[in-house]
């Protein structure tokens, strides 16, 4: 008896466990293909399991961060799903490649033109996005799931630092610092070596060729030389005979 209300109470609590950490690896996220750089631009991910057992998830709305516009947002296509953008007037213009942006893209809709997301499975849904701010280390992209069943779960809550992570949180996408290396100073320094190599490498040829130079016209004038003490040698034999 006793061994089986132990065996009993240790499948509940496993279930409660379940069930309590079920949204911790089941929300929807999202990560970047590489890295995501301050002031750069990068291709995320917006992972979306689907959590339900009997129904599949037909629709994701992600909305971007007003705060920090991005100027660039551009979904690639996913097989099977219509995309939408909407854009929105922005409160604060934003500079762009020299240009000042009013409009931003402030939403991006995805709806299954198929089965969408069944039971036991999960899709990717990516888009190139940039330029990253640089006064910040963090996105955070408020996402709304919606199911066959008419269901809508609303991933809008803001993780905060030093507490739990929140029922359903909004993805939120980690940004790394900028690169101080100039690249392009960079690759000017190792050019200016090689040329200076290279201009090194003409000095010692426009040398060398001085030198080989010299020694022929010396070699010439011994040469010459030669020839004229041979011939006076020649006549003084001729004059005493």
């Amino acid at each position: 008896m006793k061994a089986s209300r132990i065996a009993a109470a240790g499948t509940v609590a496993g279930a409660t466990v379940l069930v309590l950490s079920a949204p911790a690896f089941a929300h929807v996220s999202v990560q970047p293909e590489g890295e995501a750089a301050q002031g750069g631009y990068a291709v995320v991910d917006f992972k979306v399991p689907n959590e339900r057992d009997n129904a599949s998830t037909t629709k994701l709305e992600v909305t971007l961060p007003t705060d920090h516009p991005l100027a660039s947002v551009m979904p690639q296509p996913v097989e099977g799903w219509e995309i939408k953008t909407t854009r929105s007037t922005l409160d604060k213009p934003i500079e762009s490649h020299g240009e000042k942006l009013t409009e931003a893209v402030t939403k991006v809709t995805w709806t299954a033109t198929g089965d969408g997301i069944e039971p036991g499975y999960f899709q990717k849904f990516p888009v190139s996005i940039g330029a990253l701010p640089e006064d910040t280390d963090q996105l955070v992209f408020k996402a709304i799931q919606t199911y066959s069943n008419k269901e809508v779960v609303r991933w809008i809550e803001v993780p905060q630092e030093g507490q739990e992570e929140p029922d359903t949180p909004a993805p939120v996408l980690e940004l790394t610092a900028a690169d101080d290396s100039d690249a392009h100073g960079a690759a000017g320094s190792s050019g200016g070596e090689a040329d200076d190599t290279e201009a090194a490498a003409d000095d010692s040829d426009g040398s060398t060729d001085t030198t080989a130079r010299v020694l022929g016209i010396v070699g010439i004038v011994v040469g010459a030389a030669g020839v004229a003490y041979g011939v006076f040698a020649g006549r003084r034999r001729g004059t005493t005979v």
